[in-house]
């Protein structure tokens, strides 16, 4: 495993109610900044996106903002990161955060938190990268989806090795050591390919 010099966030635009949410979140990015680890995000000033920002930069840590120019014209773009990059469209944003990231590590979110997790996740079973990917469960907020993953490989729908292509855990360091240590592993999507 490289080592790890960015590390992209997703999360959500919205601040929600739980307060151990919004702390973790600061907390994470000041975390990084301590690290000299590069933020990369959704470039937002808003909800826990902005929380995430402003840890770092309050305690010096270089942060960049990857937004697509529809939102930058809805004024929701954090003015003081360390780069800015606008892109066309939605999915040329998560392709730049991708490409300039080594480690990937999920907040609470939206809809739109769980579709650049989802993808992400996607992409590295697809073999188009093998980047460790993070799920910090802040206050149990996914506890429900481990469930459900838990499901789908019960169901035949997953493997066990490309579940554990989720690192999970409920505190910064302990994901932060889980990322570290990950060793890409290649196996075939598909369960079944001769049922398919």
């Amino acid at each position: 495993m490289k080592e790890i010099k960015s590390v992209a966030v997703f999360c959500g635009s919205s601040m929600g109610n739980d307060t151990q949410i919004i702390e973790q979140a600061s907390r994470l990015g000041e975390f990084l900044a301590k690290k000299e680890v590069k933020l990369i995000y959704g470039a937002a000033k808003i909800g826990i996106m902005g929380e995430v920002a402003k840890g770092a930069l309050d305690h010096k840590g270089e942060v960049v903002g990857v937004i697509p120019e529809f939102l930058k014209l809805k004024e929701v773009v954090h003015h003081g990161l360390t780069e800015l990059h606008t892109t066309n469209n939605m999915h040329e944003r998560k392709l730049k955060i991708q490409e300039v990231s080594d480690a990937f590590i999920t907040l609470p979110g939206g809809f739109g938190t769980f579709e650049e997790l989802f993808e992400i996740i996607t992409w590295s079973q697809l073999g188009l990268h093998q980047k460790p990917i993070g799920l910090l469960n802040t206050n149990g907020y996914y506890d429900a989806l481990i469930e459900m993953l838990e499901n789908m490989m019960k169901k035949g729908f997953l493997k066990m090795e490309n579940f554990n292509l989720l690192l999970v855990d409920s505190s910064i360091e302990g994901l932060w050591e889980k990322l570290q240590n990950f060793e890409p592993q290649m196996v075939p999507k598909w369960l079944n390919p001769e049922r398919s």
